[in-house]
């Protein structure tokens, strides 16, 4: 069964990209203890892709500070992810990247996950929110042409975040500091937003 919210994220041992450097056992389970964004794209040297790893790469400041750990996957090879990050941006490369890129080859990782589009071979562009314990807690997947926002996964990551702090859920569209439901008098929260209140 593909990893589902709720359930312990599917761990993997593979080769990866860290730092500029190829990492031949780069583990899922290396970043319990923090929250973990795991990000899957379709493939390396493409259009909607670098937009992305780009976006997550350029405020990677904002997850650490968030005890977050971003990770991503696609099924192309080590060295390929090592080449595009070794090519320039201006040349449709990616530069400097500050988080793992995995290559998932074999394609069990996308496949474990539930992105694998099959007949393409190339995965979804899947996002995983992993909670400290290993916990999947978010998932979204877009079709191929559909890019992620970056604002939207720090918005789950803050909502995870401040009802493991003071137990209280976040309605639609939350954002810190915004009202929050006290599920044990949610009346309150909604005569507020009733009322016009945030």
């Amino acid at each position: 069964m593909p990893a589902q919210v709720t359930k312990e994220a599917p761990d993997f041992t593979a080769k990866a990209v860290v730092n500029g450097q190829i990492v031949n056992e780069y583990k899922l389970s290396s970043t319990r203890g923090k929250y973990t964004i795991l990000f899957f794209y379709p493939l390396d040297f493409t259009f909607v892709c670098p937009t992305e790893i780009i976006a997550f790469s350029d405020r990677i400041a904002e997850f650490e500070k968030r005890n977050c750990q971003v990770v991503g996957v696609s099924v192309d090879s080590q060295y390929s992810h090592l080449a595009w990050i070794e090519t320039p941006r201006a040349k449709g490369g990616l530069g400097e990247l500050k988080y793992p890129l995995v290559a998932d080859l074999t394609k069990t990782i996308s496949t474990d996950y539930g992105v694998l589009l099959e007949g393409a071979g190339v995965a979804l562009r899947g996002l995983f929110l992993i909670d400290t314990k290993g916990i999947i807690r978010h998932i979204t997947i877009n079709d191929l042409p559909l890019g992620r926002s970056v604002d939207e996964a720090i918005r789950v990551l803050d909502a995870l975040q401040f009802f493991e702090k003071n137990g209280e859920v976040c309605p639609a569209d939350w954002k810190p500091g915004a009202m929050t439901i006290n599920t044990n008098n949610a009346k309150e929260y909604f005569e507020k937003a009733a009322a016009g209140q945030k």
